[in-house]
């Protein structure tokens, strides 16, 4: 067996150990599924080389037929089939163009690619030219491997955000305490009161750059992992209670009243908790904030159905404050979007909580939905897919 460079030793070994074995030892079944999975007479042997490859791998014929592929593959390519052309089902230009130069060269192809659907994701193939020698007759096949590049890719633009972000949001408090400094430095370097209030000042412009900090990278983090959906069982219930019993001294201290509702059976969601928490902390500091003219803030936990007809669950959470102009309605979600910018940096927003919350229950399979009416407050709802379909009474709790 030859290929354009030499194959390495333990390659060598597992392509001889399954040509050694004998089709007389392979049951009916066996060689009925290598006669249907393609015309090659290796193609079953093939099948168990590549199977037990972590990465995704496609094997193809002189004809770019597919001969074999393992399982990992058809998460890049879920139309694959045996025996048919892979210039069809494999739609990516940079790799056909790839496995056509492959083919006339005789060289390895590499190149790089990008899919939108479901989740943007890059990845990196090699495109091999194998011949194949049992000693019984030579044929020729196209080795592709791939590599997944979207962590590495995720990170490049975190940094990029990070940095484009953090320089524009941070300018201004830095200026700020730069300025109180150079004042300390100067002209109130001997005037007690006027230092006092100056610290004052500066401590509440750094703790700010350590809240937007500490959102950017929370941010950050969420869209590295965009593409991996969480697994762990979460009860929503208890979620609520805790969110909402962590925030009673703010509620306190904004005179607000919280209300809670929830059902009488458990609603549970495929998640992670730490995220979840984090998005509802945010929905709610929000509503106490910004809606504590109203004097209450309600959250609602209920099942519901989406417009597909599937279970769902919903986190409401609800104030009675000023409300929303209709036009700030599609932007909230974005970064740094802010309907009043003076009155949310007095508050201690960072302009990017909303946009957390969105990117939370993305990687969920959720979303969020918000109503408000000007004057008559805000509604904010998390959606997010039901993994067991339970539902009953609800519990009113305060």
């Amino acid at each position: 067996m030859s290929a354009a460079g030499s194959m390495p030793g333990r390659w060598r070994s597992a392509w001889r150990a399954l040509w050694d074995r004998r089709d007389t030892g392979r049951s009916g079944s066996e060689r009925g599924v290598a006669g249907r999975a393609a015309s090659h007479p290796r193609a079953l042997l093939i099948e168990q080389l590549i199977g037990g490859l972590p990465s995704p791998a496609i094997v193809l014929d002189r004809d770019t037929r597919v001969i074999a592929f393992n399982t990992a593959a058809t998460g890049i390519a879920p139309a694959l089939r045996r025996g048919e052309p892979a210039l069809i089902t494999l739609r990516m230009p940079e790799l056909v163009d790839a496995i056509r130069r492959a083919g006339k060269t005789g060289e390895v192809q590499r190149v790089e690619f990008f899919e939108r659907v479901p989740l943007d994701r890059w990845f990196e193939a090699f495109v091999t030219p194998v011949t194949l020698d049992d000693g019984a007759g030579a044929s020729d096949i196209l080795m592709m491997t791939f590599n997944d590049l979207t962590p590495l890719r995720r990170i490049e633009e975190m940094r990029v955000d990070f940095i484009a972000n953090a320089s524009h949001e941070l300018r201004t408090p830095l200026a700020a305490l730069l300025g109180f400094i150079e004042t300390l430095q100067g002209p109130a370097r001997n005037d007690p009161a006027a230092r006092e209030k100056f610290l004052g000042i500066m401590q509440g412009q750094a703790a700010r750059m350590a809240r937007l900090i500490d959102d950017l990278l929370s941010l950050s983090r969420i869209e590295l992992n965009a593409h991996l959906p969480p697994s762990a069982a979460v009860d929503l219930a208890p979620l609520v209670r805790q969110v909402a019993d962590g925030l009673q001294t703010l509620a306190r201290d904004r005179q607000v009243e919280i209300k809670m509702v929830t059902p009488a059976e458990p609603l549970v969601v495929r998640g992670d908790r730490d995220e979840l928490i984090r998005a509802l902390e945010n929905l709610v500091e929000n509503a106490l904030k910004y809606g504590a003219a109203g004097k209450r803030v309600e959250i609602t936990l209920s099942r519901a159905l989406t417009r597909a007809g599937l279970p769902e669950a919903r986190i409401a959470v609800r104030d009675h404050g000023p409300g929303i102009a209709p036009e700030h309605l599609p932007r909230l979600t974005e970064r740094f979007y802010r309907v009043d910018v003076a009155d949310s940096r007095a508050q201690g927003g960072t302009g990017l909580g909303l946009a957390l919350v969105k990117h939370v229950l993305n990687r969920h399979g959720g979303r969020v939905s918000i109503e408000s009416v000007p004057g008559r407050g805000a509604t904010f709802t998390m959606h997010l897919p039901l993994r067991t379909g339970v539902g009953g009474e609800t519990k009113e709790l305060s």
